[in-house]
């Protein structure tokens, strides 16, 4: 349908893609089954690099298996480990850091991130941004811990300097189901 709202995701989507090119570096800050991973790594193309984060070793392996079968393994650097080590191994700025929150699909629940690192990992994303560098968070708001992390992290984007950032957000109004909702933040140009 041509006026088809739809998702947090696509929106997330729509924004970065056409913020990456040929050579760009990126970071997934939540691979999950490395759909993202393997997105982001054709938008970098083969002299680009992408950063991709999870807590859980399935994750990490899903996603490797995924990048090597599609024979683009080389341009991502897979870390099993939580998003708000980031600025600890990612070497110099990047042009966009994706979040998709919750938890792993076709896993456990009971894992999902977690307001208090999510926190984390923003503040660590802002700090790796390049100077109109775009930053996408997804997160859903249909469990406990998914509305604590919208809650946080509306406040937190909020709060930014708007000298340095622009931050918005994009979500349905009137849907009873809780469906995603999108933060995106672009790192202004130096002043």
């Amino acid at each position: 349908m041509a006026n088809d709202f739809r998702s947090a995701r696509f929106w997330a989507a729509e924004l970065i893609g056409p913020a990456l090119f040929p050579g760009a570096r990126a970071v997934d800050a939540t691979m999950g089954n490395g759909k993202d991973t393997l997105w982001l790594c054709g938008l970098v193309g083969e002299t680009g690099r992408v950063y991709a984060f999870d807590v859980q070793a399935e994750a990490v392996a899903r996603t490797r298996e995924l990048l090597e079968r599609e024979g683009v393994a080389d341009r991502a650097a897979l870390f099993c480990r939580g998003h708000e080590h980031m600025a600890e191994v990612v070497d110099g700025p990047v042009d966009a850091v994706m979040f998709n929150l919750g938890w792993l699909p076709g896993a456990e629940h009971g894992v999902t991130t977690r307001v208090e690192t999510t926190l984390q990992a923003a503040d660590a994303a802002l700090t790796l941004l390049k100077p109109e560098g775009l930053l996408t968070i997804c997160v859903y708001p249909g469990h406990d811990e998914g509305t604590r992390e919208l809650n946080a992290l509306t406040a937190w984007a909020a709060s930014l300097d708007p000298r340095r950032y622009d931050a918005l957000m994009k979500h349905y109004m009137n849907q009873p189901n809780d469906p995603p909702v999108l933060i995106a933040v672009k790192r202004n140009k130096a002043k």
